[in-house]
């Protein structure tokens, strides 16, 4: 491909992405890889390349630009090499008129500014929330050491003991230490998250919202395959994916269970008042994944965020009636929002009086409300709110 035929492949792509953002489609992985499956001619380096293109583009737009056309004109305002790309070449992108304008820069829609800035979030950590991520794995102790396991390349020592940071890039998932098992792809922050739980040896843990499992795989090798960790889900795709995971990883201690939406104690009957620890990875808006997924800003909408909170709310209360008098609850969301994090926080304990907050006890972030909160440009993960919730005998 020219450099031409990458900047109007990234602009088809755009075109996709902005199009899912409005109507809550594909992720913008999925449409990059759906768009080359169909296109076998691109090499490699022309997929990487257009890649980067669409995630700079995104980046740069704080509203939702009008197509992908407008959101390479506004990346092109910085760089003035894909200016001069919109040259008319056959399969690049039309030559740009005098009145034509791209999308307005900035880092979020107006309204989500607002919402970041009431959270206590400064227009310099918004931006570092658009920042490209490292890649963070966690060594798995259930099979390796992290002071003697050998890789490829030498990571650096993160705050959570088995965290290692590699740069962006990294080809992990092709090392045999991540094919047997040895290590996970995990951000420090998710890492810390898990530790605030401080699951033990024997305890019964239910992991409510387990999703694909990276946290469920944390959590096991903390309690060193004994005990008792369930993890659950409403959506069967995603958590049809951990068994595989946990078999690689060696954690055996590992149960699934699929749960039905706003009908999940029918299935966790037998576990009323038994949970040592609830682990409440709770569905978020995922403002503090933005340097992995910026188009995420773009999906959101008022609407969808009071949904969420509602959702979160709910899963909450699903957790206290897991709990048993002397355990915990751990609530986490990959969210810099006050609506999905300290307020969540203080409405469980409004509707609960007899739990009481506790220090999550991380090595980093900042305490916020009544939990901690992670973010870039302080600890230098993704974005997570993190809670500890008792409940005393």
């Amino acid at each position: 491909m020219t450099p031409a035929a990458r900047v109007q492949a990234a602009i088809e792509l755009l075109d996709q992405i902005i199009e899912a953002a409005r109507a809550e489609g594909a992720p913008a992985d999925r449409l990059i890889a759906d768009y080359f499956r169909q296109r076998r001619y691109a090499g490699s380096k022309d997929r990487r390349a257009v890649r980067e293109l669409v995630y700079r583009a995104i980046r740069a737009c704080g509203e939702v630009p009008v197509n992908g056309r407008a959101a390479m004109l506004a990346l092109g305002q910085n760089d003035t090499t894909i200016l001069s790309l919109f040259d008319g070449s056959t399969h690049g992108p039309a030559v740009f008129g005098a009145d034509e304008k791209g999308a307005e820069p900035g880092f979020a829609p107006e309204w989500l500014m607002l919402r970041l800035t009431a959270s206590g979030l400064a227009i310099e950590d918004a931006a570092a929330l658009l920042d490209r991520a490292p890649l963070d794995i966690r060594v798995n102790t259930l099979k390796a050491d992290p002071a003697t396991i050998e890789l490829p390349e030498v990571g650096e020592h993160l705050a959570a003991p088995q965290g290692l940071r590699f740069d962006h890039g990294t080809p992990v998932e092709q090392w045999a230490a991540y094919k047997d098992g040895l290590i996970e792809i995990q951000d420090h922050g998710s890492q810390l998250a898990c530790l605030a739980a401080d699951v033990r040896p024997g305890e019964v843990v239910v992991d409510l919202c387990a999703g694909a499992g990276g946290k469920s795989l944390a959590l096991a090798a903390a309690m060193e395959n004994q005990g008792r960790l369930i993890a659950c889900d409403t959506d069967k795709r995603r958590l049809g994916n951990l068994p595989p995971r946990a078999a690689r990883a060696g954690a055996g201690v590992i149960e699934t269970l699929l749960l039905n939406p706003n009908a999940e104690l029918e299935a966790l009957d037998g576990l009323i008042g038994a949970a040592d620890c609830v682990f409440v990875d709770a569905p978020c808006s995922g403002t503090g994944t933005w340097r992995r997924k910026p188009e995420v800003k773009w999906r959101l909408t008022p609407e969808r965020l009071k949904r969420f909170a509602q959702l979160q709310d709910h899963v909450l209360n699903v957790a206290a009636q897991l709990t048993r008098p002397g355990g915990r609850i751990v609530f986490v969301t990959c969210s810099t929002l006050d609506e999905e994090g300290s307020d969540r926080a203080a409405g469980f304990l409004d509707r609960h009086p007899e739990w009481q907050a506790a220090d999550p006890e991380l090595e980093q972030g900042v305490m916020h409300g009544l939990g901690t909160r992670l973010s870039p440009s302080h600890s230098g993960t993704d974005g997570f709110f993190v809670a500890k919730l008792l409940l005393p005998c």
